[in-house]
């Protein structure tokens, strides 16, 4: 199973950052979403230059990424959404496996208390990932995962990204 995680260092302001930034574009229309299950919005876009905090994210997943896939990193891209959750909200079953993704990945920015696991499918094998502000995790698009429900209080925020090669459009 390709998986890794770790935390980046100094995360709490570049979290705070972000938290505000998102709040700030959330309902305005200078954010797009999509894939709409049980009642929400799984994926909410933004653009880069309207939370230019992200940038931070996206350059330490690129490189970690060229780490682990072993190739340099001016050969990879990634992009992002956002993933909001009340309470109450989970998100399906799926998998990142559609186009050209390499890697999977998700970085969470707000975590209240019981606000869902990441859960991770590999044939038999399942794998859970307990979220944390500031943790970074990296595993296969084809992997099917899911978030279990959020039964804390609060909105739990994270961002999903996909790396794929940086040449193809």
């Amino acid at each position: 199973m390709l998986f890794q995680e770790f935390t980046l260092e100094n995360a709490g302001s570049l979290n705070a950052r972000l938290y505000d930034r998102f709040m700030v574009l959330y309902g305005t229309d200078r954010i797009r979403q999509s894939h709409h299950f049980e009642g929400r919005f799984e994926n909410i876009y933004a653009d880069e230059a309207d939370i230019p905090e992200i940038n931070v994210v996206l350059d330490v997943l690129q490189q970690q990424a060229a780490k682990l896939l072993a190739v340099p990193a001016d050969n990879l891209k990634a992009g992002f959404w956002f993933n909001a959750m009340e309470p109450g909200h989970r998100t399906a079953m799926h998998h990142h496996d559609e186009n050209d993704e390499l890697l999977s990945a998700v970085y969470y920015i707000r975590v209240p208390g019981n606000s869902g696991d990441l859960m991770l499918h590999d044939a038999d094998k399942q794998l859970r990932v307990h979220p944390q502000a500031g943790k970074l995790v990296m595993f296969s698009p084809q992997l099917m995962h899911e978030v279990t429900a959020h039964l804390g209080s609060g909105l739990r925020l994270s961002v999903g990204m996909n790396v794929g090669p940086a040449g193809d459009e």
